[in-house]
């Protein structure tokens, strides 16, 4: 993950704690912000096919907007054993790239209200701070209203 950063030109500062941060009110109360700035990293799966969709901590994904702007007729949350056959990351440690293999990720809009956001690293203890318009090109994502 830090790898596919650098080779993209932005520098992935990842921050251990010694609690876990899987959830984003355990993120948020770790780093110390509000769970607004926690980015969720939540694995769908759209007609079979897994995909990404990253949002705020603070809010929920509205399944028929996800539906509408993926252009499929179903979507569903994928299992934890489908999250992680297809990210190559447990939940509560998936991060926003870097992905076992190259999956669709949509960003919500809602993010771009904030300068920094923290995402999970890969682990259930670590996390990293990133601008907004950054996590969208590193994830080469499509941005959308989707909360």
């Amino acid at each position: 993950m830090s790898a596919h950063a650098a080779d993209r030109g932005v520098a992935i500062a990842v921050t251990r704690f010694p609690a876990t941060t899987r959830t984003a009110q355990d993120a948020a109360r770790e780093i110390g912000c509000t769970v607004a700035e926690i980015v969720k990293s939540l694995v769908f799966l759209a007609d079979s096919a897994p995909v990404i969709v990253l949002c705020s901590g603070a809010d929920r994904v509205d399944e028929s907007k996800l539906v509408a702007v993926l252009g499929v007729s179903a979507v569903r949350r994928a299992t934890a054993g489908e999250a992680k056959s297809s990210t190559g990351y447990a939940i509560g440690g998936v991060p926003p790239f870097g992905h076992a293999t190259a999956l669709r990720v949509v960003v919500d809009r809602g993010l771009r209200a904030y300068s920094s956001v923290w995402a999970a690293a890969g682990l259930p203890d670590a996390v990293f701070p990133i601008a907004p318009g950054d996590l969208v090109r590193l994830a080469d994502a499509t941005e959308a209203d989707v909360t």
